[in-house]
């Protein structure tokens, strides 16, 4: 009976050949992402910005984005967001909030209604006010920080300190870039982008310690073994699987990004981005720097005879 296998079981794939790339690759897209999120920031959702959110849906055909962009114009509320989202017939339709505390976001809300009439269905409206968004913002921020700082420590205590070094440094990288794509990318910033954020990290955790528990595994059968060598071994041993969870946790997430709908988009479109990383980081970023620490209990000139054969 033939099996299916997404990587042959001798596959030698010379990934420690690529890191001369990978590095300044990741570097650029750094550096990108720090300018991008200290010039242009964050697009901040409602639920951090503050404001009102409404989602319409047309009774009838497609939603006309450009008469409701006229509409919200014409009310005078200021910067108006009008986004369709689904198969055209749903639309949000987000106002900043409006001087005047939460009895003015209702005048607000009623001033909407009254001009679409009964061409659209409301489906869902949300107010936040600029005290709440702000305790969001603390506390969203609070988390994150908080939970970043037990995985590293976890992360210290767990290897050696060069293993540990290089989980720090890919984990930080997977962050960074994680909020340079959002960034860049203008998707709305709220509590699922939060929530989205807590997940990258563990899952770029889970596959950082599997391909670095593999390589601690290696280094205890073949201590003379240049580094290079070992790791490429190690990571062609877990390749399989990690093709294997990636991919399908990257379909499903693909499903919800095309049919979840405008609220659950920017959740879906920032995991795939953070599993991708996460898998790049774990090969090209992580393991890599072991060749320039050198391996747990190796000394200075095993370190460097190592490498040297390495370079041959």
């Amino acid at each position: 009976m033939l099996r299916f296998r997404l990587a042959p079981d001798n596959i030698k794939i010379g990934f420690m050949r690529l890191r001369s790339v990978s590095y300044p690759l990741s570097a650029l897209l750094s550096i990108i992402s720090v300018f991008t999120f200290l010039t242009f920031g964050l697009n901040y959702g409602i639920d951090f910005a503050g404001g009102t959110l409404m989602e319409l849906r047309a009774k009838q055909g497609q939603a006309d984005l450009s008469s409701l962009r006229a509409l919200g114009n014409k009310l005078e509320f200021g910067e108006v967001e009008v986004q369709a989202f689904g198969g055209g017939q749903d639309v949000t339709f987000r106002i900043r909030l409006q001087p005047g505390g939460d009895a003015a976001q209702q005048v607000a809300v009623s001033k909407v209604r009254a001009a679409v009439g009964d061409d659209y269905e409301f489906r869902r409206v949300e107010v936040v006010g600029p005290r709440v968004s702000a305790e969001l913002v603390q506390s969203g921020t609070l988390g994150v920080v908080l939970s970043i700082i037990a995985v590293l420590t976890y992360l210290w205590f767990r290897y050696e300190w060069q293993l540990a070094v290089a989980a720090v440094i890919a984990t930080m990288h997977d962050l960074l870039l994680t909020m340079g794509f959002f960034a860049v990318t203008r998707l709305e910033f709220n509590i699922t982008s939060i929530a989205a954020i807590l997940t990258i990290v563990g899952v770029s955790l889970n596959e950082t310690v599997i391909v670095l528990d593999r390589v601690r595994e290696m280094l205890r059968k073949y201590k003379r073994l240049p580094m290079p060598e070992l790791i490429d071994m190690s990571i062609n041993a877990v390749l399989a699987r990690t093709i294997m969870t990636s991919t399908t946790t990257i379909m499903a997430l693909g499903a919800l990004a095309i049919f979840g709908g405008h609220v659950i988009q920017s959740f879906a479109l920032a995991m795939i981005f953070g599993i991708t990383i996460g898998v790049y980081s774990s090969i090209f970023i992580c393991t890599p720097i072991l060749i320039y620490l050198g391996a747990p209990n190796q000394t200075e000139p095993e370190r460097k005879d190592a490498n040297e054969k390495a370079s041959v």
